[in-house]
C-alpha cells in the first residue's frame, strides 16, 4: 500500500467468507426448523407453527441479506463496507420490524411465538456458529474440515 492509498477505499479481494458462514447459518436454521415449528405449534397451536415458520424465513433471509451486503460492498471499498455493515444492520433491523407490523393482526399469526422465534433463532445460529468459525487469519471462515 502506498503512502496514498487510505485503507478506506482499499477493496478487499479473495473468498467472500461471509457467504460461506452464513450459507452454513442457513444451513443449520433449515435443519432446526421443523424442531422450532413442532415446539411452537405444541405451545400456540397451529399460529403458532405458521408463526414459528414465518420467523425463521425472516432470519434466514437477514443472515443472507447480510453477508451479500458484506459481499457486495466489501470489493469496492473498506470504507463502503464499513458503512454498510453499520447502516445494513438499521436496515435490516426495519425490514423485520416492518415484516412484524405487516402480520401482527393476521388470523395465522401468534405474536408470542413470532418474537419468541425470532430472538431464539437469531441467537441459537450465531452460538452454534461460533463452533464452526475458525477465528484464524489462516483459515477464515469455516474450519477446514477434519480428515
Amino acid at each position: 500500500m502506498n503512502a496514498e492509498t487510505s485503507a478506506m477505499v482499499t477493496q478487499l479481494d479473495g473468498e467472500p467468507v461471509e457467504i460461506q458462514v452464513s450459507a452454513d447459518m442457513i444451513k443449520r436454521g433449515l435443519v432446526v426448523a421443523p424442531v422450532m415449528i413442532g415446539v411452537c405449534a405444541l405451545i400456540w397451536g397451529s399460529a403458532g407453527a405458521w408463526s414459528a415458520a414465518f420467523a425463521i424465513g425472516l432470519v434466514l433471509v437477514n443472515f443472507a441479506l447480510s453477508a451479500a451486503l458484506i459481499s457486495y460492498t466489501a470489493k469496492i471499498s473498506l470504507g463502503l463496507m464499513m458503512g454498510a455493515t453499520l447502516f445494513g444492520y438499521l436496515i435490516r433491523l426495519g425490514l423485520i420490524m416492518l415484516a412484524v407490523l405487516l402480520v401482527k393482526d393476521a388470523g395465522w399469526i401468534s405474536l408470542p411465538a413470532l418474537g419468541t422465534t425470532i430472538i431464539v433463532t437469531h441467537l441459537g445460529l450465531l452460538l452454534w456458529e461460533l463452533k464452526y468459525v475458525a477465528i484464524s487469519l489462516a483459515h477464515p471462515g469455516l474450519k477446514p474440515a477434519r480428515p
